[in-house]
């Protein structure tokens, strides 16, 4: 609600465009910035209906002049309950917003909301009302906003609206709302820094030109200093993430900047990302092999292994690769296969000093989002995503447009919600039980629920859906899976493959995240998202495989009820039920969980 308005090949995607300009500026992050008030961008004076007091927060003209001059438009999205309690007038507020702009300079939008708790508004944060009137008032969407808040409201709502989300803590800030937030920053200006960083980190035209590449100097080039401007016409591009599925659907758009300027592109990847491979837009041909460097459970290494390895590599005949990698994998053990088998010029993250390996060698700050840290890499070695293609996960079209059965007819009517129980990781799956309770609390409250897994998880699955849902459980592929998730209204999902593989086909998801790794790196990227969970858990960063923490307690303590609330902050109410789901299957003590409860698995590394 506005100030005025107290209402608030076969696998190449036909959208890739090959032979592009490789120095040309693509698609950005962000184009707004919304802005909370109180705490954030003036300091906070309970109820203020007084212009006199208002004092702006240190630093906070020129980091907003900042972002003027980058070209990003700037709104404030604000609870103003003050109004609905009779504390201040709509007169005396409009005044306050005066002195604002007045010391702070102009903003594009206000978006005020009037309402109190007690009145089950949509637009008081932290429901995401205020941050999708925002996106429509300055004309673009929410996954093209950020939102920089003091408080834990504010990161809700940004990611419940599919934006991101920057938390500036002040004294009012709970510990538990720094642990949730996606990033946090120490004060507004450096907010705006992180924010134009990152805006400037994916355009390939930020990095400047070196004179010659490294290999040819055996000197490695930092992405800081050095930027090649090589003709990419005619060019083979090796690209790799070696990693399990989720992995290498969080690569995609990575891969999709390369494949815009390349004129063919293949992809080395383990076995536990081949399927999702199959998926993505910009790939010509797949390399299957498992590294033992990067592999969870590596074998010995075998020198006849790493010698055909290489010679796969050789008949690639690649002019150059581009190596991602997550941040705790070290890309110079390819690196030095690729040197031998004839790559001249070789991309990838490393803090490891490289030697004459790499050609770019890129560094990314801790907790960026994978995807985003893709991109940059991509845009280090001098490719970024073409204008029509915005950086979000996608699909190959004829994954979803093409032929192909639901695994169930019930699946022919959208509208229902997915539960995924299992993890390829157990330390990040909830517990079988409570997963039960969550899918019970769902068909209660009405939801048509459908729970998916893999092959091996299908005890799982049948004892989690016996609670009242759809057993999908082994019936689908990855393809089918996605076909599965874009029906569905939500995704109740840990933090594994088919979470990435949601964002993919944009499809809102309440994320049941463990925090061993962080969520601002690995939660689901530019879709509506409400995190569950214990933040600030024991477990929190240890990266942890299997939980470390006796009763799981990041996980097991989250109540059904609130996934039934996350359901609600995101949109996601009831529908009628033409095609009804089979009934649950009934125990013999007359509860509707009718196998014993199976244990955690490593999953089916989806």
């Amino acid at each position: 609600m506005r100030q005025d308005h107290v209402e608030p090949d076969q696998r190449r995607s036909a959208r890739v465009d090959s032979g592009a300009d490789p120095v040309r500026s693509g698609p950005v992050l962000f184009d707004a910035v919304l802005l909370d008030r109180d705490g954030t961008v003036i300091e906070d004076v309970p109820y203020n209906g007084d212009p006199e007091k208002v004092r702006p927060v240190p630093g906070a003209r020129e980091a907003l002049d900042r972002l003027r001059a980058a070209g990003l438009r700037l709104a404030v999205v604000t609870n103003q309950s003050g109004l609905a309690r009779g504390l201040f007038s709509e007169a005396q507020m409009r005044a306050v917003h005066a002195r604002v702009e007045e010391l702070l300079g102009p903003f594009d939008a206000w978006l005020v909301c009037p309402h109190d708790d007690s009145d089950g508004c949509s637009c008081r944060k932290p429901a995401p009302g205020l941050v999708h009137a925002a996106a429509r008032e300055l004309g673009t969407t929410p996954a093209r906003c950020v939102l920089v808040g003091d408080i834990g409201r504010d990161m809700t709502a940004a990611l419940a609206a599919g934006a991101s989300g920057i938390l500036v803590p002040t004294p009012v800030t709970r510990p538990e709302e720094v642990d949730a937030a996606p990033w946090v920053a120490t004060d507004l200006p450096a907010a705006v820094a992180e924010i134009l960083r990152r805006q400037a980190a994916i355009d390939p035209t930020t990095y400047p030109r070196p004179a010659t590449t490294a290999h040819a100097a055996h000197s490695p080039q930092t992405a800081a200093t050095a930027r090649t401007s090589v003709d990419r016409t005619g060019k083979t591009v090796l690209v790799v993430r070696a990693d399990s599925a989720g992995d290498v659907l969080v690569t995609g758009p990575g891969i999709r900047a390369v494949a815009a300027h390349a004129d063919r592109v293949v992809l080395l990847c383990g076995p536990r990302g081949r399927a999702a491979a199959e998926l993505l837009p910009g790939i010509d041909h797949i390399i299957e092999h498992r590294l033992p460097w990067i592999d969870p459970t590596p074998g010995p290494v075998d020198p006849a292994d790493i010698h055909q390895l290489t010679n796969r590599l050789t008949a690639v005949h690649a002019d150059e690769a581009v190596i991602f990698t997550s941040y705790h994998q070290s890309p110079l053990p390819l690196a030095l296969l690729l040197r031998l088998a004839g790559v001249e010029r070789i991309s990838a993250i490393s803090d490891d000093y490289p030697g004459a390996l790499l050609d770019i060698r890129h560094r990314v700050p801790t907790g960026v989002p994978e995807p985003e840290r893709a991109l940059s890499l991509a845009a280090a070695a001098g490719y970024a995503l073409p204008h029509h293609d915005q950086p979000h996960l996608r699909l190959r079209p004829e994954v979803l447009d093409g032929p192909g059965e639901l695994p169930h007819p019930a699946l022919a009517e959208p509208g229902y919600v997915v539960v995924h129980p299992g993890a390829s990781v157990p330390a990040r799956a909830c517990p079988p039980r409570r997963c039960a309770e969550i899918v019970a609390a769902l068909a209660a409250a009405g939801h048509r629920v459908v729970v998916t897994g893999g092959p091996d998880e299908r005890d799982l699955t049948a004892y989690v859906a016996a609670a009242g849902g759809l057993d999908l459980g082994g019936r689908t592929g990855l393809a089918g899976l996605a076909r599965v998730l874009a029906g569905a209204r939500c995704v109740v999902v840990g933090n594994t493959g088919p979470a990435h593989l949601a964002a993919a086909v944009g499809t809102p998801v309440v994320s049941l995240f463990a925090p061993t790794v962080p969520f601002g790196q690995w939660g689901p990227w530019r879709v509506p998202t409400v995190r569950l969970g214990d933040a600030g858990a024991a477990c929190r960063d240890t990266r942890a495989a299997r939980c470390p923490v006796p009763g799981h307690p990041c996980l097991s303590g989250v109540e059904p009820a609130q996934v039934l609330d996350a359901l609600r902050l995101l949109g996601v109410t009831p529908q009628p039920q033409r095609q009804p789901l089979p009934e649950p299957v009934a125990a013999g003590d007359g509860s509707t969980v009718g196998v014993p409860a199976p244990a955690l698995t490593g999953g089916n590394g989806r």
